[in-house]
């Protein structure tokens, strides 16, 4: 292995854990800027951990659906005839069509309209045209291809695209009991119905998107509105496995506005600030190295009223213009190669310092699993069937001339 790529992932050599009071070397800016970082990050992380898509109140009858898309995968949640929420990827079993073009719908059955194959709303196959002529076609075998999909406490849906039967990372691994954290007890999620989404697209890596949204450090300098949300002086967070509690103290007059904010982040890619009248889940979707987008599913409480809505939601459509400024003028200098690394606050940047440690322990681990294997690997990738030997062997040749092309770079 290249000792550049060494370097990226932090094992060419180490800098100790600091103290508490001492400040603390973040990421080096390469794990922003690389494209092998952001392809490892899709094997990593994208490809086997539980991700917050959305709520179940976007699904409410029977065959809706939504589509959605993650660092190129992209993916179908829909309610099935018996009230469950299932998934599978947008992609025909037979000639890798997607399914559905559009973004949302409602469906009886999904029809592929490249050559007609078609599936019922769990993803089985339920026609394949003229293949009723071939011996050996096992129906059962070629149904979509599913994820795994959980929905929580609070209603809301998560996916994992690990293809194996059972998700090599339990849900409850990274995120038990966060649903059922004590401040939701005074919300009625059933209350909250989707008002509108929006996309903010930008020249930044998602995860310095992640590392600016988890500290309120530069809140007094950048963000003007904040102290009507929350108070900056007693802001802190809550940080264990793979959610970050932000926890403020809000005063009498924000909590008669209806402004005292519930907010968690959970890793990798997504938020919830939850307010008396309104929802934000918010979701960071990287493109490459330094293309993302920051997408918003703004939910209201049907009980308030507009001005009580409009409220907050003005204050938060002001507050993501601003952190886009933010984020894209710090990726434009990381981009520039002369910036490494700075030293973080312990304390005002625990946030970042939690997600770093956790996105730079499941790359790690990855990492480590592909040199042994000496090979990349994709949990997400289609597992092969055990008759397909023909299918194996030049899915093995090609491996093979990749390896060969990319030895004298890789070293494995």
């Amino acid at each position: 292995m290249s000792n550049m790529f060494l370097n990226y992932l932090g094992l060419g050599s180490r800098t100790p854990v600091a103290e508490d009071k001492s400040p603390v070397r973040a990421l080096p800016s390469s794990w922003y800027t690389s494209q092998e970082m952001y392809e490892l990050e899709k094997r990593a992380i994208f490809s086997r951990k539980w991700q917050l898509i959305t709520h179940k109140s976007r699904l409410s009858q029977s065959g809706d659906w939504l589509k959605f898309e993650i660092t190129g995968y992209e993916f179908v949640l829909c309610r099935k005839r018996n009230g469950e929420i299932n998934g599978f990827h947008n992609v025909c079993r037979h000639r890798a069509f997607p399914i559905v073009q559009e973004q949302q719908g409602s469906a009886k059955i999904f029809a592929c309209k490249y050559h007609g194959w078609s599936y019922g709303l769990d993803g089985k196959l339920a026609k394949a045209p003229k293949y009723d002529e071939l011996e050996g076609f096992d129906k059962s075998q070629n149904g979509l291809f599913p994820i795994h999909v959980r929905v929580d406490a609070s209603g809301f849906v998560w996916i994992n695209l690990d293809g194996n039967e059972t998700p090599e990372v339990p849900w409850e691994a990274d995120f038990d009991k966060i649903d059922t954290q004590e401040r939701y007890s005074q919300y009625n999620f059933d209350d909250y119905v989707l008002d509108h989404e929006y996309k903010v697209e930008g020249a930044y890596n998602w995860k310095i998107l992640a590392d600016n949204f988890n500290e309120c450090y530069h809140c007094p300098t950048a963000h003007p509105d904040i102290p009507t949300l929350a108070d900056i002086e007693t802001h802190a967070v809550d940080s264990e496995f793979g959610w970050i509690k932000h926890v403020s103290v809000p005063t009498e007059e924000q909590k008669s506005l209806g402004l005292a904010i519930a907010s968690t982040y959970f890793f990798p890619n997504s938020s919830i600030s939850v307010l008396p009248h309104f929802i934000m889940l918010q979701r960071f979707l990287p493109h490459g190295p330094n293309r993302s987008t920051m997408h918003y599913q703004i939910f209201r409480n049907k009980n308030s009223s507009e001005e009580q809505f409009e409220l907050i939601h003005q204050l938060y459509k002001r507050v993501v213009g601003e952190d886009k400024v933010l984020c894209e003028l710090a990726q434009k200098n990381l981009d520039a190669g002369i910036f490494v690394n700075g030293e973080m606050h312990p304390r005002l940047e625990k946030g970042p310092l939690h997600f770093q440690k956790v996105a730079r322990e499941t790359i790690r681990e990855h990492f480590e699993r592909e040199k042994a294997a000496k090979r990349p690997i994709w949990p997400a990738r289609q597992k092969l069937q055990s008759t397909t030997g023909v299918s194996k062997d030049d899915e093995e040749l090609c491996s093979g001339l990749a390896c060969q092309t990319n030895q004298s770079e890789l070293a494995w």
